[in-house]
Parts: C-alpha cells; structure tokens; sequence
C-alpha cells in the first residue's frame, strides 16, 4: 500500500476491523519509512452481473431497470416499494449464487413474473403485456384465461 504521506510502500498493518458493512475490512497501517499512521479500506470485488438480452447483446444487470418496469406494472396497485425491493435485492442474490457469469434475462423476466404473479394479478399482466411483447388484444384474453385456470385449481 502506498503511504499517502511519503508515497513509500512498506508499511505494516496495526489493527483490523469489520467495518459497519460487514463486507469491508477497516486497516489501521504504519508506514515503515515516515511513521505516520493511515487507514485503508478492503472489499471484495462484485463481479459484475451480464444479462444476455434476446438479441444476443449483453448488458450488466441493474437493478433500477428492474424496479422501474415493476414500479411501471404496479402503479395503482395496492403494492409496497419496500416489497419491490427486498425482491429485486433477493433476485441478485439469487442470480449471483447460482456462480454464472451471464445470465439469459428470460430467467430475469421469468423470475420477475412469477414474483408479480404472486402479488397482483393486475401487475402481472400489465408487466406480461410488455415483457411478453402482447401485440393483439387475443394476447391479453390468454393471459387472463390461464390466470383464471390458476385461479380456478387453486393456485391463487
């Protein structure tokens, strides 16, 4: 580590702590030319998440575009933000354990489907209708009778 003070790069490390976020480690160092004392921060490196979109382009995983297409889809729903983004947060997570690199964003939309699905039927097909590509009122009327077999076995 380079001394911010010197610019030497010999030091020794005299203390180690978590930091508040339990996934950085707080250095106290010494430089072992002037003496003087410094603080470094550790973490790990994120890899970054590739979704491989439909076409074939790659693009790292946000999850803002996923909280505004869900937003989107349950405006004037009874659903809670708070909701949206513990799922969001547990999707990453969940694509993350998984140790691909890439990931095919149908398994996105899939994942973000089914969690909409669960809350609000209205949401769903509201984020169907777009992430499916609906391009004919029959689209919907088939969304809506599956959602009603769901429904009618018990499903919801």
């Amino acid at each position: 580590m380079k001394c911010p003070y010197c610019g030497e790069t010999e030091d020794k490390v005299i203390d180690s702590r978590q930091g508040k976020e339990a996934d950085v480690i707080r250095r106290r160092r010494e430089c072992l030319s002037c003496s003087r004392r410094f603080t470094t921060y550790e973490k790990v490196e994120d890899m970054p998440l590739v979704i491989i979109k439909k076409d074939g382009r790659r693009e790292v995983f946000n999850g803002e575009k996923v909280r505004a297409g869900m937003l989107r889809a349950c405006e004037k729903r009874n659903i809670s933000v708070h909701v949206i983004d513990e799922f969001i947060e547990q999707l990453e997570r969940d694509l993350r354990e998984t140790g691909e690199k890439e990931v095919p964003s149908h398994e996105v939309g899939e994942a973000i489907m089914n969690k909409l699905h669960e809350l609000d039927d209205v949401a769903y097909v509201r984020f169907a209708s777009v992430y499916r590509e609906f391009k004919h009122v029959n689209d919907f009327i088939s969304e809506l009778k599956y959602l009603l077999k769901q429904q009618q076995k018990g499903g919801k």
